[in-house]
């Protein structure tokens, strides 16, 4: 049964006409407008491109701000010039994981005095009006701001420091336009006002249509239905036969999406194009991770059980949404879903607006290539990505430490300086940093694990979203250099243009099925551990375990698939090695053997025991024992590697 309600709006927008915009000029506040009106998501920037000054390696090495050799422009009188803009534009975004209490001074439309100068630490702290929290801020690693910078001639910045490590600064070109130069000390109303809507919308508890009923995307309506499909089955969910927009839907399964199998397809196509502009896994397209949840942002991801899209997508004649339930051979079950579609009769405007693409893509990326998130020809603008990456080497996740880059038109407008960092995070595997997932409106981390040696991030580009007049490449690097780290990707890219796609990678049901590794790797800096009576532990390059005279520490092996495994310890054996004994609970795994030994060498991968590792047994034990004057077990990494048992 369908149902249909029309949305109830009590704020109505109001948008400039095009007159009232060429009599005053472009305001900061301006640009702050597409922190918040979604509904403009679709529309071109004809004429203009985002561009960027980062600290990344230009030998194509890893030094992309380590060493801060290429932090900086130049030197003047003592400090260093690390972005200069010429003509009118507006600055978008600055990022950094490196911040610090040396001054910033930026000088706009060659001014002799900087109009604007603030601590570094201060665009993120929160403490200084206009760069409020959540706009700035720091979560996964890596400090943000996208409160807009405009001025009218140009803008020159410089760090009054020795040396200044990572940095990105993104801006737009302006040309042609009249621009107010960005004013500090102006607080006015309607400024005021401006920026507490975009700070309210972006600190909402949950996410809702309407929230973003705004222009084109107003007065939308609701179609409601329940529709179960079996294995392969396609079961439309919306049709439309006249032009109109999808201000949003929702789907909800309950769990139904959850887990190793992603054999659910969501499908959109768009008048009479031939392919799809939506083809991908409906796991993937919502942001989950490795078969959980993982993605709760302003325009997409899952909130309780409902998962859902906020993007809106504009169309000429027609509209077509379907579930594609891809059949394999093993168990499948039926799925129903609860799903809301909220359109409005406002077609596209082909002279203003693209319509919505997605492209997904699968692969074990060829050694010495980038990872390609997108290209295409046409015109438009690039607003989403999504990765999950899994790395085929166990260990660090070095596959991260690879650079997105980006050409538009023929020339590389964007080069970042690091995975992460891209995703506005930064310092991968470091407590309280790039370790987890946690979602934030714009970007987040999927997840972290490195015994599974995975991660994954989202990002949205809104004021900061890509225009492209003929043709874009957006890429992205894996490992340190050269491509050279073997990883499996799995991406979503975004974007909005006048060009149909004209290819698409079909998921096969190894590229729908989440890959699992077979060795897993614990590093100390992310070991989970319980202290019992009699030691002492501290974390350096290794977990440094002292005791008195004996005691017991509890490691959690967490992440990893139940199973058989062979248990590998890295340890130091010097005069200073402890007797250790190896428990899974009650069961011993490995009986006293001593660390002692007459040198100080790093012992690789022994071989201390098997263990079967369930929920419920999910952790070993380590018993250590003074040894004379020997009091001390260094354990430097924790392997399981899993044993092949016969079907």
């Amino acid at each position: 049964m369908i149902k249909i309600r029309t949305a109830i709006l009590a704020l109505v927008a109001i948008i400039p006409t095009l007159e009232a915009w060429s009599q005053r000029p472009y305001q900061w506040t301006d640009e702050l407008h597409s922190l918040k009106r979604i509904d403009l998501l679709p529309e071109y920037r004809t004429g203009t491109y985002i561009e960027s000054f980062s600290s990344y390696d230009r030998k194509h090495g890893n030094d992309d701000g380590f060493d801060g050799t290429y932090s900086y422009l130049r030197k003047e009188n003592g400090k260093l010039v690390i972005a200069e803009m010429n003509g009118p534009g507006v600055i978008e975004r600055i990022w950094t994981p490196t911040p610090n209490d040396n001054m910033l001074y930026f000088y706009f439309d060659g001014q002799k005095k900087p109009s604007l100068s603030i601590k570094f630490s201060d665009l993120f702290s929160g403490k200084v009006f206009p760069f409020i929290k959540p706009i700035c801020g720091n979560e996964i690693g890596g400090y943000y701001c996208y409160i807009p910078i405009t001025y009218a001639k140009s803008c020159k910045i410089l760090y009054d420091g020795q040396k200044l490590e990572f940095i990105q600064v993104e801006y737009r070109k302006l040309d042609g336009m009249k621009v107010e130069t960005f004013n500090p000390q102006a607080n006015s109303k309607a400024e005021l006002e401006q920026i507490r809507s975009v700070e309210n919308l972006w600190t909402a508890s949950s996410y809702s249509p309407n929230l973003f009923a705004m222009g084109a995307s107003a007065d939308f309506k609701t179609e409601e239905r329940t529709v179960t499909i079996q294995p392969g089955e396609t079961k439309p969910f919306f049709e439309s036969n006249q032009g109109g927009r999808i201000v949003g839907f929702e789907i909800d399964a309950g769990t139904a999406f959850e887990g190793e199998n992603k054999d659910v397809i969501l499908s959109a196509k768009w008048d009479d194009e031939v392919l799809e502009a939506i083809y991908a896994p409906l796991a993937d397209f919502f942001g989950y991770a490795f078969g959980k949840p993982a993605m709760r942002s302003l325009l997409a991801g899952r909130q309780q059980t409902a998962n859902y899209c906020y993007l809106p997508m504009p169309y000429d004649n027609s509209a077509k949404l379907s579930l594609v339930y891809k059949k394999r051979n093993s168990q499948q079950s039926p799925i129903t879903a609860r799903i809301k579609v909220h359109f409005t009769s406002n077609k596209r405007n082909p002279q203003k607006e693209g319509k919505l693409y997605c492209t997904w893509r699968n692969e074990i990326t060829p050694l010495g290539k980038y990872h390609t998130l997108l290209e295409t020809e046409g015109k438009g603008h690039y607003v989403g990505t999504i990765l999950s990456a899994q790395g085929l080497r166990p260990g660090m996740t070095l596959f991260f430490e690879g650079d997105d880059s980006t050409y538009v038109d023929g020339k590389m407008r964007i080069h970042g300086t690091g995975s992460e960092d891209y995703f506005n995070g930064g310092w991968y595997a470091q407590l309280d940093r790039w370790d987890r997932g946690v979602s934030l409106p714009l970007h987040g981390s999927l997840d972290y694990s490195l015994p599974m040696a995975r991660t994954g991030g989202y990002r949205w580009f809104l004021n900061d979203k890509m225009p492209f007049e003929r043709h874009i490449y957006h890429g992205m690097e894996h490992g340190p250099q050269n491509n050279d780290f073997p990883v499996n990707y799995t991406s979503l890219a975004f974007y909005y243009s006048n060009t149909p796609t004209s290819k698409r990678m079909v998921p096969t049901e190894e590229a729908r099925t989440v890959y699992s590794p077979t060795k897993h790797i614990y590093f100390p800096q992310q070991f989970n551990i319980t202290l019992g009576q009699g030691v002492v532990c501290v974390f350096g390059k290794g977990l440094a375990i002292d005791t008195p005279s004996d005691g017991i520490v509890k490691l959690s092996l967490d992440d990893v698939p139940e199973g058989k495994y062979r248990l590998l310890l890295n340890y130091k054996s010097n005069s200073h090695g402890a007797d250790v004994q190896i428990w899974q609970r009650q069961n011993l795994i490995a009986d006293w053997f001593s660390t002692k030994g007459d040198k100080n060498e790093e012992k690789r991968e022994v071989h201390v025991g098997d263990i079967d590792l369930t929920r419920q047994t999910n952790s070993v034990t380590f018993r250590i024992r003074k040894n004379g004057n020997a009091n001390k077990l260094e354990l430097m990494l924790v392997t399981l590697e899993r044993i092949n048992e016969p079907k």
